[in-house]
């Protein structure tokens, strides 16, 4: 499975740029994964091949107004994903504002994280910790009991 983290300005703090980068590292035991800084909403348009572009990805938006999942049911949605599709997973956070229309037809799922507003580095981690975890779920590593 193919994953892009894609998020919109450059990382201010470099402990939210340490645990980016750790994340990152364990996910790639389970998908090939990579971030990437946009530098705004067209440019993830751009990236998510809504063009011409040879590979297209599915786009997941975060989004305080989105669907919010269980870990265990983001589990699912994940694994199910990867069983039926061979297309790559693009994850967008955006800007401040929130992401425009365009954005919102172009996605396939628009998820939240919750109810609680996050900043949106905080957001990051948050992201890529419960892509991880659902990794875990779906392999049966006991990372998400705590053991």
């Amino acid at each position: 499975m193919k994953i892009k983290i894609a998020w919109i300005g450059k990382t201010k703090a470099p402990a939210i740029q340490t645990l980016t980068d750790e994340y990152l590292k364990r996910l790639k035991h389970y998908a090939e994964i990579d971030g990437v800084v946009l530098k705004d909403e067209s440019s993830l348009l751009k990236l998510c091949g809504t063009g011409a572009r040879p590979v297209r990805h599915a786009l997941v938006l975060l989004d305080g107004r989105g669907r919010q999942l269980s870990s265990e049911e983001f589990a699912k949605w994940l694994g199910e994903y990867q069983d039926r599709s061979s297309a790559p997973l693009l994850f967008a956070i955006g800007p401040a504002d929130g992401f425009g229309d365009d954005a919102r037809r172009a996605a396939t799922l628009v998820l939240s994280l919750g109810k609680m507003t996050l900043a949106h580095e905080l957001a990051r981690v948050v992201l890529l910790e419960q892509i991880y975890r659902a990794f875990t779920i779906l392999k049966g590593h006991p990372y998400h009991l705590g053991h």
